[in-house]
């Protein structure tokens, strides 16, 4: 806002006063962007607070017009929540705050009409970064409420849309249509034009999210329809309907806007904020507005200029790209979620941490039989449901020593580790990206290295092993430095991935043969020098030059020159950093044109081409294949934040009921029973 913020935010409703989660937010918001809102008298340079143009709102009016206050209006922002508020009362993510009125009252200009009038559009960041956001809105299907599928098929193309709204709401009853009366006479006389404008294709009417919900009504009823009109009121996603449209009928509708990013010039019956620029055809314009706009630029004001975003992860305002970020790990799960799960082959002590990643929908039932979820080492080959595995970046302490993850790979199709048959992962490092996708994984490559973020960022000795690096270099320069990963070798990776090379030692034997004058260091697999694992070598200091104990993996990565690995995911963070890796086996970033292969890989990875990038690997392993879970806050996340919060030692916490059994497990390992 250009002027000066006011003093106080001076409130007369419970709605901004109340303890419900999404009245904390909307004082939170109005807090970091302007003041707190607060109940009592204004004073000078304070303001009134209202919600819009709600029922409430006129105790808000008289008492601006009692005191000489200006007013404030608020509404939520055009990127909500995954369902409406008034049916599961999730917050918002971000509001929309305004001096002179509301995009949907034309009775006078909004700050955002004069933004879309005056604002000079010649920031290039600002175009650059609404372009990205937009390709991100439509990829991901988000919306203003996000409880739909994008999986489920719409109708058969070639219909007119024509989208319902709330009835009597405040955006329609101060819209400029004459009352109550008025707006409904507009919603019968757009059926009756698309009617006329089209008389031989289907017209499909668009049910409101909170109408299908049952919360409110709309404007049309199954009285509306006949052989020529139906109702589409499943969950399909908006983006969806507006693809297969030939027309879009609107009176006042956010879908409106939508239908313009979408490509299409809609029919406009009311004058909502996106009316009068030059992208839809308006059944009464506003004379005031005659700059001609083109999508993006209307996009840019509207949802990156005009709106506070809010992220309630780090507590801060933020930018729409932010928000595009925290919903899509949201929808992400409600999507693979909504209908609940069935989880099979879950350990006790992981169960805890499996409600937290899949029960927020409906509560995650634990049984063998009927799975829709499963640990991927406990599935069969037939098995059709979701498997999981800790991710890439899983916590701060080991798996093995019952540290709860914040990370988990979840696939539909096989799992991560195995050559055998293709996963997820292999379709999402074989898609090429965008270019906001691109630009967004090299951002976060960007800052895993900055931050020295690996699997499980131990801590451990380091200094004394870099010097004796050192001395092995100074005594044989031209000699490279070849780190050597153990692993644990009953792991599912080497039964399935590791090729003809599946034990340390032979992994040790096959790296001194190729590279006789090179400088082997070895690093044990934490897990085995915790004694949890097999895969100790206890002659390792004869067959390497050193031997790395207790050295995490980003200090050993930058003692090396190159890496050798049968299957280890140590290979994978070399990559990231640039350090040449040379694999035995087929892990999943091998086969890829990334890495020297000396042992056999799918032939599926080798026929890709264009052969995919390093972005690609990162974007499909890092960003579209986990999902993550903030240790902080214990919401869905995205992977920039959980390595934030592994940066500044937030990676996953053993209880103390966790600690017990870790450390009987590793005194008694014959014990299963004690932590399965």
């Amino acid at each position: 806002m250009a002027d000066a913020p006011p003093r106080r935010l001076i409130a007369t409703s419970l709605g901004f006063l109340g303890p419900r989660a999404p009245s904390r937010r909307v004082r939170r918001i109005l807090e970091l962007a302007l003041a707190r809102p607060v109940p009592g008298w204004p004073g000078p340079g304070d303001a009134v607070l209202a919600w819009g143009h709600s029922p409430r709102a006129y105790r808000a009016e008289w008492l601006a017009r009692r005191s000489g206050a200006p007013m404030l209006r608020i509404e939520d922002a055009w990127l909500r929540s995954v369902h409406p508020g008034r049916v599961a009362g999730e917050p918002p993510m971000g509001l929309l705050i305004d001096r002179l009125g509301m995009p949907y009252d034309p009775a006078q200009p909004s700050e955002l009409e004069q933004l879309l009038a005056t604002h000079p559009l010649d920031d290039g960041a600002l175009m650059a970064s609404a372009r990205d956001c937009l390709a991100r809105l439509r990829a991901l299907h988000l919306s203003k409420y996000n409880a739909h599928d994008p999986a489920l098929p719409p109708p058969p193309p070639g219909y007119v849309l024509i989208v319902d709204q709330v009835r009597d709401d405040a955006a329609l009853l101060q819209g400029g249509l004459g009352g109550a009366e008025g707006a409904a006479k507009r919603f019968r006389d757009m059926l009756l034009a698309a009617r006329i404008e089209h008389p031989h294709a289907p017209i499909l009417i668009r049910a409101h999210p909170e109408t299908t919900g049952g919360a409110r009504a709309g404007y049309f009823s199954a009285a509306d329809t006949d052989n020529q009109i139906s109702f589409v009121d499943g969950p399909h996603s908006p983006w969806s309907l507006l693809d297969g449209a030939i027309a879009v009928y609107t009176v006042s509708s956010q879908l409106g806007f939508e239908a313009i990013l979408a490509g299409h010039r809609p029919r406009v019956f009311g004058q909502p904020f996106y009316a009068g620029w030059g992208l839809s055809e308006d059944e009464d314009p506003l004379p005031r507005r005659q700059r001609a706009l083109t999508r993006l630029q209307l996009f840019a004001i509207a949802m990156l200029v005009y709106p506070a975003w809010y992220d309630p992860l780090r507590d801060r305002l933020c930018d729409l790209g932010e928000v595009i970020d925290q919903l899509e790990a949201r929808v992400t799960a409600f999507r693979q979620d909504r209908a609940g799960h069935v989880a099979a082959g879950i350990s006790r002590w992981k169960r805890g941490a499996m409600q937290r990643f899949f029960g927020r929908e409906r509560p995650v039932r634990f049984a063998e039989e009927g799975a829709t979820l499963a640990w991927a080492s406990k599935t069969g080959p037939d098995f059709t449901g979701l498997r999981v595995e800790d991710g890439f970046l899983r916590s701060k302490g080991l798996g093995a020593e019952l540290v709860p993850p914040l990370s988990l790979a979840v696939d539909d199709l096989g799992i991560y580790y195995d050559p055998t048959r293709e996963s997820r992962l292999e379709r999402l490092i074989a898609t090429p990206l965008r270019a906001d996708q691109a630009r967004r994984a090299h951002a976060l490559r960007e800052a895993v290295l900055a931050a020295g973020v690996t699997k499980y960022n131990l801590n451990g000795s380091t200094g004394a092993f870099a010097a004796q690096v050192a001395a092995l270099k100074a005594a044989r320069p031209d000699a490279a430095v070849i780190l050597i990963p153990g692993q644990v070798e009953d792991d599912a990776s080497i039964r399935l991935g590791a090729g003809a090379i599946r034990t340390n030692r032979a992994l040790l034997d096959a790296a001194r043969e190729a590279e006789p004058e090179a400088i082997l260091l070895y690093k044990p697999h934490p897990d085995v020098e915790a004694g949890l694992r097999p895969g100790a070598v206890p002659d390792a200091g004869d067959l390497a030059d050193l031997v790395l104990s207790g050295v995490d993996a980003q200090t050993a990565l930058t003692l090396a020159d190159r890496v050798w690995t049968m299957t280890s995911g140590l290979g994978f963070e070399a990559l990231l950093r640039g350090i040449p890796v040379t694999v035995t086996g087929a892990p999943f970033y091998a086969g890829w044109g990334l890495t020297e292969d000396r042992g056999d890989v799918p032939d599926r990875r080798l026929a890709v081409h264009p052969r995919p990038t390093l972005d690609q690997l990162v974007h499909a392993a890092l960003i579209a294949y986990p999902r993550y879970l903030d240790p902080v806050t214990g919401q869905l996340c995205p992977p920039e934040l959980a390595v934030e919060r592994l940066a500044c030692g937030h990676g996953g916490r053993q209880g103390n009921a966790l600690r017990l059994v870790s450390k009987l497990q590793g005194a008694f390992a014959s014990y299963a029973w004690l932590w399965r």
